[in-house]
């Protein structure tokens, strides 16, 4: 298999319709309710006008939640409040309906993906749909080698590329991006504190399920030796997901800038998907344009990202999950910013006044001929 040649991502890549976007915001002048009134609904329905190339806006009407999965061997250091090896358990979940991910799926009426790239279980465990794509049982303990080797990093990043295709071929118009490990905070920790120059305690959070202080030691502890792996490899993006990302963190990268290819917006959901975006935005620094961050999960790393890429999140609501819950529960302000930009009536067009006709003036009756005066006796 040949290597990779990550800087064509640099040239297929453009931008939104910059014209379109004028055009989007020309029309919102028009609209009854003043501009700025509906506060960030006004940037979002533009945003998304310039991403389809329509004015008015289409509404959202294939969305898909895209989630990849697999297990990092530095969670046997007990760095994540879940036992190493069980991301098997959580894809399980979604897949039987019984996650948070699921429920909020089905009442939205979203479709659900689940990508196994790395997951340590037998590969019979899952449905071929689900680990067709799958690189190896797990991926390796970052803080003393590596995650994959660089032709499995090849060979997932490729499999991100193959699902973006997939999934615009297919007609999705929207993807929700999330992930399903476990350990995965961890990888995406040591690649933003890599490529944002920053040390491993700034970047080191609590996980989902809100690890306490000694494990958060030993997670700190055991980024900043993967950390010393990554620096050397900074400028190899490919590389550097195989140093020290993981397959399912390599072919979200890949699903990210392929996404972009295609003109296909995705919500990214929390420090995993905000972490393979900012290495997306190291390949083509046009990238993050097609890229909106769902939400605020309280993980330092993913504010770090975000504030490299320029990306506000939508919402903050405290949502630790991962799954792409946080990323799917922004969805529907989405799907309102389309509507309110593509229904909301114009005003209607004002031109000069019409004269108003002036009322006939009233015929003055003709004066009478006065009589003289008779002469005082």
């Amino acid at each position: 298999m040949s290597r990779l040649n990550l800087d064509d991502f640099t040239d297929l890549i453009e931008r939104p319709d910059g014209g379109v976007r004028r055009d989007a915001e020309t029309r919102r002048a028009r609209q009854m309710v003043p501009p700025g009134s509906l506060g960030r609904l006004d940037e979002l329905g533009e945003w998304l006008s310039a991403a389809q190339g329509a004015v008015p806006v289409r509404p959202v009407e294939r969305p898909r939640v895209v989630l990849f999965a697999g297990d990092h061997g530095i969670a046997s250091l007990d760095v994540s409040a879940r036992p190493a090896g069980s991301a098997g358990q959580l894809v399980r979940a979604v897949l039987e309906g019984g996650s948070p991910v699921a429920v909020l799926a089905r009442r939205l009426e979203v479709p659900v993906r689940v990508v196994d790239m790395a997951v340590d279980c037998a590969p019979d465990a899952f449905p071929e749909d689900v680990v067709r794509h799958r690189v190896r049982r797990g991926s390796g303990r970052i803080d003393i080698e590596d995650a994959l080797t660089l032709e499995e990093a090849e060979a997932a990043f490729r499999a991100g590329v193959a699902i973006a295709d997939e999934e615009a071929d297919s007609g999705t118009d929207l993807v929700v991006l999330g992930d399903v490990s476990v350990g995965g905070t961890t990888a995406a920790a040591v690649l933003v504190a890599g490529l944002c120059g920053t040390d491993a305690s700034v970047v080191t959070g609590r996980g989902g399920l809100a690890i306490d202080d000694l494990t958060w030691m030993r997670k700190c502890a055991a980024i900043r030796d993967a950390l010393r792996r990554a620096r050397p490899v900074l400028g190899d993006q490919l590389q550097l997901l195989a140093t020290v990302g993981g397959a399912d963190l390599t072919a979200m990268t890949g699903f990210l800038l392929q996404c972009a290819v295609r003109k296909l917006p995705v919500i990214l959901d929390g420090v995993v998907a905000a972490a393979c975006a900012l290495v997306g935005q190291r390949v083509a620094f046009r990238a993050p344009d097609w890229w909106l961050a769902g939400h605020d999960s309280g993980e330092p790393g993913q504010a770090k990202a975000l504030d490299r890429m320029a990306l506000e999140p939508l919402l903050d609501q405290g949502v630790k999950v991962g799954e792409g819950v946080g990323a799917l529960l922004a969805l529907p302000l989405v799907r309102a910013a389309a509507a309110l930009a593509a229904e909301l009536p114009e005003k209607p067009e004002t031109g000069k006044e019409p004269e108003t006709e002036k009322e006939p003036e009233a015929e003055q009756e003709p004066e009478t001929e006065r009589k003289p005066e008779t002469e005082q006796e």
